[in-house]
């Protein structure tokens, strides 16, 4: 594999992106505000696209493998799934579309939503019906690839949509209620449940918050609060498609599939921001005006 080949492909793809937004942004701005308004939302959902490229790929994974993957194939679907993520994050390594430190991070929230996955699948919160060899107890490995595309999300949008922040609450803050977070996911099991002692903590270091993000020339915002809330009610869909698919269940759905219940979008909130912490590891939050 010559060196430099996929900076040069990720520049080469770069400069048509670029070369095409400038075009029909020129074009748009001939032709009135619901035209340039129509540009932006595009050129927004290609960024979004783009930004959501790892957790795509796994969904599609999944949904292919759920329609065609053969019964009688020599590796288990759910090692299949497992190989072709090690290569997809292999891929985007190499393509430069991720940096060395934000997979690192990204490392780190696979090995804690993995170290998650064994505990709730042990007392029972969900399975995974299916055998498979790369598994540790009844987990197995594809699933931390799952987590970790949300900081993959995350990351990726970060450089896309140059995000700055204003009224951002300091990382001590953030830290602990990251920390306070992920072990609630153990210890209510044992203990109150306090998810939503540590919603409303959230909601009161971010409610100033904003996220700053650029389309195209100019930064836009929104309320990070809303911001993070939708990205979560994505991953709950995201969710139900997984149990659609049989690739996990939850026990209400052993005997035939029903929605994943709106409650755990509250979870799915959570983790979010636990993944956003992490990802400011590597990207501390640029307040607006930094140049």
């Amino acid at each position: 594999m010559p060196s430099g080949t996929g900076a040069s492909l990720r520049a080469g793809l770069r400069g048509r992106y670029t070369r095409w937004r400038t075009l029909t942004g020129a074009w748009a701005a001939r032709h009135g505000r619901l035209a340039a308004g129509l540009h932006q939302f595009v050129v927004f959902g290609i960024k979004q696209a783009w930004a959501c490229l790892f957790g795509g790929l796994m969904v599609a994974l999944i949904l292919a493998s759920h329609a065609w993957y053969p019964a009688d194939a020599p590796i288990a679907r759910y090692d299949a799934l497992t190989i072709a993520a090690v290569l997809i994050q292999i891929a985007l390594l190499w393509l430069k579309l991720e940096t060395w430190d934000e997979a690192k991070v990204i490392l780190m929230f696979h090995v804690a939503g993995t170290g998650m996955e064994v505990f709730k699948t042990a007392v029972g919160s969900w399975i995974y019906p299916e055998a498979s060899v790369l598994r540790i107890g009844g987990v197995p490995l594809f699933t931390g690839f799952m987590y970790a595309s949300v900081g993959s999300y995350i990351a990726r949008a970060w450089r896309e949509f140059d995000l700055r922040f204003s009224h951002h609450p300091p990382l001590a803050v953030t830290a602990a209620l990251s920390v306070g977070i992920y072990v609630n996911f153990f210890l209510h099991h044992y203990w109150w449940d306090l998810r939503y002692v540590l919603m409303l903590g959230v909601a009161i270091a971010f409610r100033r918050c904003w996220v700053h993000y650029r389309i195209d020339r100019v930064h836009r915002r929104m309320p990070f609060l809303l911001g993070f809330t939708l990205i979560a009610l994505f991953i709950w869909l995201a969710e139900n498609i997984g149990t659609f698919t049989r690739t996990w269940l939850y026990p209400n759905q052993m005997q035939g599939w029903e929605l994943v219940s709106i409650s755990k979008l509250g979870a799915w909130f959570l983790l979010t921001i636990m993944s956003y912490v992490m990802v400011t590891l590597v990207n501390p939050p640029r307040p607006v005006g930094d140049a």
